[in-house]
């Protein structure tokens, strides 16, 4: 049955094939939109103190995927970017959508498994203890981030929380940056290389989101990641040998540390093996459930 979506993020790595898959599917989509509003868009400030939903027409789901890239050095005025873009925006998106009548069914309300913290060689479930916030940059922002759906989740809206692992996509995110070093023979492992990395291929994510939309069974955390998490190492040996070329360089801690900082040892030198034992539980069916199989997937597709 077709529904009205609202989506925020909707330019992103996970919004833009996010928008044309449920468009493809027949689903009405209108997109948040930080500039004036074009059709089938509605404009707003995710710091702003207002958002007025109210001249739309019945809103049957909302897919909030906006926030700040987390990829730069993290100086202070980048932290308050990032946490503030993500808890204010989605306070504002609940506020609003609460407002409504009726009220949306669902709000996906993005996470990541930065809530986990580095936790070395432990499986991490939906039911497992978050990280430090007092320690870990991460974890205090994606608690922030979750518990700013609050509101609408109060009102009786079912809000998920997919809590993302590394997406990989050839035209955006981790995956585009490795793609140059790695075609031309410099794939490097990051650090000692045993850290575990967590994963999710882009087309899964969206069809995961889908499936999200409409099993009334999913609320609260869902884990976005594939159910077999891989070391670094390992990483870095698929990727090479799924280009057919060398990866015979390591890029010490130290350095990353010293570029990067906290930014760097939070999010490249981190180990978190994330599994998604409620995906798992509901019966969702992984096109992609191992590494190789992504990346020939991934690689394989047209520009």
């Amino acid at each position: 049955m077709p529904r009205h979506l609202l989506v925020s993020g909707a330019s992103g790595l996970i919004g833009t094939p996010l928008v044309q898959h449920l468009q493809a599917k027949g689903h009405r989509v209108t997109r948040l939109v930080r500039r004036p509003a074009g059709k089938n868009e509605v404009s707003w400030d995710p710091m702003g103190p207002h958002l007025d939903l109210t001249s739309l027409a019945r809103v049957d789901g909302v897919i909030n995927l906006a926030g700040e890239n987390i990829a730069t050095r993290w100086t202070s005025a980048a932290r308050r970017r990032i946490h503030d873009s993500r808890v204010f925006g989605t306070q504002l998106l609940s506020r609003a959508i609460a407002r409504l009548q009726p009220r949306p069914e669902v709000m996906v309300s993005a996470s990541a498994i930065g809530i986990y913290g580095d936790r070395g060689d432990q499986e991490l479930t939906e039911t497992s203890p978050v990280g430090d916030p007092a320690r870990d940059f991460l974890v205090s922002v994606c608690l922030g981030w979750e518990a700013a759906a609050e509101e609408a989740r109060h009102t009786g809206i079912r809000v998920v929380h997919p809590r993302f692992g590394v997406v990989l996509g050839r035209e955006g995110g981790a995956l585009k940056k490795m793609l140059p070093a790695f075609r031309a023979g410099l794939g490097s492992r990051i650090g000692p290389g045993t850290q575990w990395m967590s994963w999710i291929g882009l087309d899964e994510t969206v069809e995961i989101i889908d499936h999200i939309l409409g099993d009334r069974n999913l609320a609260g955390p869902v884990n976005v990641t594939a159910p077999h998490p891989v070391r670094n190492a390992e990483f870095t040996s698929s990727l090479a040998r799924a280009l057919g070329r060398p990866a015979p360089l390591v890029v010490p801690g130290a350095a990353l540390r010293l570029i990067f900082g906290d930014m760097g040892q939070s999010t490249l030198l981190a180990s978190a093996r994330v599994l998604p034992a409620r995906l798992q539980q509901v019966g969702y069916q992984f096109r992609f459930p191992d590494l190789p199989g992504a990346l020939q997937h991934l690689l394989e597709q047209p520009r």
